[in-house]
């Protein structure tokens, strides 16, 4: 027994010092792509909170507050035409009870390049989606999905991120300050206090954040609408947030150029 903690002990030293080390400086071991672009400013639902979501008017006012990321949400037609909605069912945004998916376009031919590959993001939960569209245009920047936000806790926590490589340039991912107060994941408020205090914990660590952003990886927390969860945001060392009011947080950013 002696003997092996003998050689076990410093093992584990050596391993605890490298992995904090190349934790605080992964560039050492990691050297992360030049971004194509920075989103500070990321406008949710095109700007839901100040215009009609999904709309020209709330992408050309977002564009007006110089947004750097405009989120969409998209589904497919029956006819397999990329359609922008939020929602499935068409109910809450245009009175029509029907699913995106049960009507078709009724489009021709509909063949555009914007030679936008490089700042235009694939983001999904699902890793089954992902794995889709990384296969539709594989020069797009990924987000990291659930269960790959899952893997890299694990790995930060076991002192093995810094040895591991991360494909995807970017994490969007909510801010947990936002749970039981605008973000209500779980139907159950117990679930939703007790959501708060656990993700709270584990998500929020500048550490990471840093290492990730160091890492080539952009964090950006959605979806905020107010200056103190801006304010959180910023301090943990995101590199963006995604807002419902784009005015406002160009406001913010505004007062807090060269600090934020």
């Amino acid at each position: 027994m002696s003997s092996l903690l003998y050689y076990a002990l410093p093992a584990l030293g050596s391993y605890a010092l490298l992995s904090i080390l190349f934790l605080r400086r992964p560039r050492l071991l990691h050297a992360p792509p030049a971004p194509a672009f920075r989103p500070r400013l990321a406008a949710h639902r095109s700007g839901s909170g100040e215009r009609l979501e999904n709309t020209m008017e709330a992408l050309e006012n977002s564009m007006a507050q110089r947004a750097d990321l405009i989120e969409l949400d998209c589904h497919l037609t029956r006819d397999r035409v990329v359609v922008v909605s939020h929602d499935e069912n068409l109910s809450r945004q245009s009175g029509v009870n029907r699913d995106v998916g049960s009507l078709d376009f009724e489009v021709a031919d509909l063949v555009r390049h914007f030679d936008r590959s490089e700042i235009t993001i694939w983001a999904s939960e699902k890793s089954s989606v992902m794995k889709k569209c990384k296969a539709a245009n594989p020069e797009m920047p990924t987000s990291l999905t659930v269960s790959r936000v899952v893997w890299v806790l694990l790995l930060y926590y076991l002192g093995l991120l810094p040895f591991v490589p991360i494909p995807e340039k970017f994490l969007l991912c909510f801010l947990p300050t936002i749970i039981n107060r605008t973000y209500f994941p779980f139907s159950c408020p117990a679930l939703n206090k007790l959501a708060a205090v656990a993700f709270k914990w584990i998500i929020m660590r500048k550490s990471l954040i840093q290492h990730l952003e160091q890492r080539g990886v952009q964090v950006v927390f959605w979806c905020l609408n107010e200056e103190s969860d801006f304010e959180t945001a910023f301090s943990l060392g995101a590199t963006g947030v995604m807002t419902d009011y784009p005015t406002a947080l160009r406001h913010y950013l505004d007062r807090h150029r060269g600090t934020s």
